[in-house]
C-alpha cells in the first residue's frame, strides 16, 4: 500500500500566476528582460572580480559569491516559469520537483549565512580599518565561504529528508509557479501537522532570527561609528543602506511564506518573485554598480573584450 502512494503522482501541475493571455503577455516581456539583465549583470561581476586582481580582496570575493549565488536563485525556477506561460498545462516531474526544492534552499541558506558574513566584513571595515586586513585575510574569508557553503548544504538536505517519502496519491495540482515546500507538503496523503511545524521552524524563524542579527548588526555598527566621528556617520549610512535594502527584499518573502506556511491568499506567489527574479536583478545594482572602484573595473574589463573582439 505504501509503494502504491509512493508512486501514485510521478508529475505535479502548476497553476502559474494567471490564465489572462494579455497577462501572460506582459509577464513574459518583463521576466524575460529581467532575467537576462540579472543573469549577465551577475555574471559580469563574477567575470570582473576573477579577472581584476585590483578586486582580489574580501569584500569583493564575498561579492561575487553573492552574484554567483543569484546566478543559481534565479535559473532555479524562472527559465521554467518563463517558458510555462504559455503552455496550457504546466508541468513538472516529481523528480524534479524535489530537484528545484533542492536548489532553492541551497542557495537561501547559504545567501543567509553569506549576507551576515558581509555585514561582519563591513563592520570590520568601518569599526576596525587598522586591523582589516589581519583580521579579513584570505583564510578568514575562505572559512566564512566554506561555512555559507555547507549550512546551505545542511538546511536543504534537512528539508528533503523528511519530505522525499510523504505519500503522493492525488490531487497533484500545486497553487504556484515552482515547487513551493508548503504547498508541496499540503499535497500528501497523509497528516502532515509535525512536518508543518519542522519546516516553520527550520525555514520561518531560521529566516527571521537571522533577519533581526542583521539588522541589529547594522544598528551596532552605526552606534559606534556616531561614537567615533559623526562625520563618518554619513559614510556609513550611504554604505549600510544598500545593504539593508538587499536584506529586506531578499527576508520579507521567506518571513511571510515560511511563518505563515499554508496561507489561504495567493499573495506568497507575487513575494516569491521578488526572491526569484527582483532580488537577483538588484543585487547587482545596489551592492556593486554603485561602488566606484567595481564600476572602473567593469569599465577596464568590458575595453578588454571589445578590443578583443576588434582584433578578431
Amino acid at each position: 500500500m505504501k509503494e502504491e502512494n509512493h508512486s501514485g503522482v510521478s508529475e505535479f501541475v502548476l497553476m502559474g500566476l494567471s490564465n489572462s493571455l494579455e497577462i501572460q503577455l506582459i509577464l513574459f516581456l518583463v521576466f524575460s528582460v529581467f532575467y537576462v539583465a540579472c543573469t549577465l549583470g551577475n555574471l559580469f561581476i563574477v567575470l570582473t572580480v576573477i579577472t581584476d586582481s585590483h578586486l582580489h580582496s574580501p569584500m569583493y570575493l564575498l561579492l561575487a559569491n553573492l552574484s554567483f549565488i543569484d546566478l543559481w536563485v534565479s535559473s532555479s525556477a524562472a527559465p521554467k516559469m518563463i517558458s510555462d506561460l504559455f503552455k496550457e498545462k504546466k508541468v513538472i516531474s516529481f523528480q524534479g520537483c524535489i530537484a528545484q526544492m533542492f536548489f532553492i534552499h541551497l542557495t537561501g541558506g547559504t545567501e543567509m549565512v553569506l549576507l551576515i558574513a558581509m555585514a561582519f566584513d563591513r563592520y570590520v571595515a568601518i569599526c576596525r580599518p587598522l586591523h582589516y586586513l589581519t583580521i579579513m585575510n584570505f583564510r578568514t574569508c575562505v572559512s566564512l565561504l566554506v561555512t555559507a557553503w555547507t549550512i546551505g548544504i545542511i538546511h536543504s538536505l534537512i528539508q528533503l529528508v523528511f519530505i522525499i517519502k510523504l505519500p503522493f496519491c492525488g490531487p497533484n495540482k500545486l497553487d504556484s509557479f515552482y515547487c513551493d515546500l508548503p504547498r508541496f507538503i499540503r499535497l500528501a496523503c497523509t497528516d502532515t501537522y509535525r512536518l508543518e511545524f519542522m519546516v516553520t521552524a527550520n525555514s520561518g524563524l531560521i529566516s527571521l532570527g537571522t533577519f533581526f542579527i542583521l539588522i541589529i548588526s547594522y544598528i551596532f555598527i552605526l552606534v559606534t561609528v556616531w561614537h567615533h566621528s559623526s562625520s563618518g556617520l554619513s559614510k556609513a549610512l550611504s554604505t549600510l543602506s544598500a545593504h539593508v535594502t538587499v536584506v529586506v527584499l531578499f527576508f520579507g518573502p521567506c518571513i511571510f511564506v515560511y511563518l505563515w506556511p499554508f496561507p489561504t491568499v495567493p499573495v506568497d506567489k507575487f513575494l516569491a518573485i521578488f526572491y526569484v527574479i527582483i532580488t537577483p536583478f538588484l543585487n547587482p545594482a545596489i551592492y556593486t554598480f554603485r561602488n566606484r572602484e567595481m564600476k572602473v573595473a567593469m569599465k577596464r574589463l568590458l575595453s578588454q573584450i571589445l578590443s578583443f573582439r576588434k582584433q578578431l
